[in-house]
Parts: C-alpha cells; sequence; structure tokens
C-alpha cells in the first residue's frame, strides 16, 4: 500500500469519527478542501461511494460502514504494536488504580501482590475492594475485575476464568434431620442464608435452570449476609442453606464439610474478566498487570 492511499484511509477514518470534514481536518492538520479531495481519490480508487454528504452532516454509507469497522480494528493494532515498541524501551512505571469485588480479589489479586510487586516495583498499585457495581470510568480507575453478564459493552474485556456455575450446600449437620431438597422449591422447607446486595439493595433471587426451565426462587431464612466469606463461614457452622460459586465451595465439599444439592438444576455463566475502558493506547503500567494477571490466571 502506498503512502498516499494510507493517508486516504486514515483521513476516511476521521472523517466518520468526527462526524465532520472540518473537525477531522483540524485533526489531521489539512485543509478541508484538501481532505475532500483525498475522500474523492479513494471512492474513485475503490470505485463506490464511502461517504453520504449535505450542507450540514456527513456519515458514512452501508460500503463506508463496512469498510470503518474493519479499518477501526487495524488502526487499533497499528498504533498497539507501536506503543508496545515504545513501552518496551522503558520500564512500566506509574499509578495504577484497580476496582474489584471481593471474591475476584481472593481468587486473582490477593496470591499475585508480592510477586507483581517486586516485577514491577515503579508501579504504585491501588486495589479497591468493591462489591458494587461501580462506573470505573467515573471513579478514575484503569481497570476492574467484573462477572461477563455484568460487562458494560463498550469495554475492554480480557478473560480470566471459565464459565463458573453456582451450588447450593449445606453442612451434614444441618441436613442431619432434614430432607436433602430435591426440586429448588423444596428451598422454601429449609433455613437459607440470604443475601443482600451491597448498599443496602435487594436480597438475591436464587437463579436455577434445567434444560429450558428457569425458576427465581426468593429464599427464606433467619439469617442475612452481604459477603460471601460469611456465608460460607455460615454454612460450614450449620446455619443453613448456601447458594455460592462452584470453586468457593468445592475445598469443604471434598472434605467432607459441606454437601452439594441440586445440581441439575444448578446455572452456569460467564465467569470473570478483566476490564478496562476502550482505548487506542493502553498505558504500559495496565498493559504489564493485565498481561500478569492473565498469565497467573492460566496457571
Amino acid at each position: 500500500m502506498r503512502g498516499s492511499e494510507f493517508a486516504e484511509l486514515k483521513a476516511f477514518a476521521a472523517i466518520v469519527e468526527e462526524r465532520s470534514f472540518v473537525r477531522a481536518a483540524a485533526r489531521l492538520r489539512v485543509s478541508p478542501p484538501a481532505l475532500s479531495q483525498s475522500i474523492r481519490q479513494l471512492e474513485a480508487r475503490i470505485g463506490i461511494r464511502l461517504l453520504n454528504r449535505t450542507t450540514r452532516s456527513v456519515s458514512p454509507t452501508g460500503a463506508g460502514e463496512t469498510l470503518f469497522a474493519r479499518l477501526a480494528v487495524a488502526f487499533e493494532e497499528l498504533e498497539g504494536a507501536v506503543a508496545d515498541i515504545q513501552a518496551a524501551r522503558d520500564r512500566p512505571a506509574g499509578s495504577l488504580r484497580i476496582n474489584v469485588p471481593r471474591v475476584a480479589a481472593v481468587r486473582f489479586i490477593g496470591p499475585i501482590l508480592g510477586d507483581f510487586q517486586r516485577a514491577y516495583p515503579d508501579i504504585a498499585l491501588t486495589v479497591i475492594v468493591d462489591d458494587t457495581l461501580t462506573d470505573i470510568v467515573r471513579g478514575r480507575f484503569d481497570a476492574g475485575i467484573r462477572l461477563g453478564e455484568r460487562l458494560e459493552k463498550d469495554m475492554v474485556a480480557v478473560k480470566l476464568s471459565g464459565d463458573l456455575q453456582m451450588a447450593a450446600v449445606a453442612a451434614p449437620v444441618y441436613l442431619e434431620n432434614r430432607a436433602i431438597p430435591r426440586h429448588p422449591q423444596e428451598l422454601h422447607q429449609h433455613q437459607c442464608i440470604t443475601f443482600q446486595w451491597p448498599g443496602g439493595g435487594n436480597l438475591y433471587r436464587w437463579e436455577f435452570a434445567r434444560g429450558k426451565r428457569s425458576l427465581e426462587i426468593a429464599v427464606e431464612g433467619s439469617l442475612t449476609v452481604n459477603d460471601t466469606e460469611l456465608m460460607l463461614n455460615a454454612a460450614l457452622g450449620g446455619a443453613g442453606v448456601a447458594y455460592m460459586i462452584d470453586y468457593q465451595v468445592q475445598s469443604w465439599i471434598d472434605a467432607g464439610r459441606l454437601m452439594r444439592f441440586l445440581e441439575p438444576w444448578s446455572p452456569s455463566f460467564p465467569g470473570f474478566f478483566l476490564y478496562h475502558p476502550s482505548s487506542r493506547h493502553v498505558p504500559p503500567a495496565l498493559r504489564a498487570f493485565i498481561d500478569f494477571v492473565r498469565a497467573r490466571s492460566r496457571e
């Protein structure tokens, strides 16, 4: 591809992003007539109209939308490659703020903190544990960790785990004189440890699915918590039935401290993702953190 052809594509992408010849020209530091000439040459070269123009607006045609979608990815890859090479010259440094729910902090962040700080001593890392659905942009966080079903669509997401599954469990001492539930509705006959969403929100309605059937059960019990570690401890102590992510309780099931039931009704859902705002350039400190967490999550 000749340099002039690449410049024409950059001009086209700038116009689509700015929705204005004048603003795109200012961004590219060229005159509006020169920009118009570049677009005419591009359309003539490929033989199709890419932009709808009126005296007040400019927008891509269907073909223009298709081309822009491909160009956006290509330009981001190119800019990312250049940024990575430039970042390689220097040791990643600077401040980094991360927002994570408690379950993710325990699983992904706690185990790597010491190693990460030794590997990147020039990065000042702040980890805020927060179980609310915090807007990381408003909160001035660089990145966060969240379950896949709660990700915002405009975020860049890096997968940290496979699909997860919920698990209904109780201690043998609790089930000693009680019938083990075979259907989710039978939970109404049990003391369930209810979970309140952080910030004084509603109680979590336990979700079940089997085949095409799905249920939401408003369980009841004399104990309500807003922390899964407390829920686990309560279940281990025989306080009632808990409903938690399977990996949180699997070791206790294996040890015989908890019994699992209703497994055919336990739904799977997308696991954890590390996410950050979409950007053409990821700062070296954030890139180092993403790569480090992703690598350790695969071990």
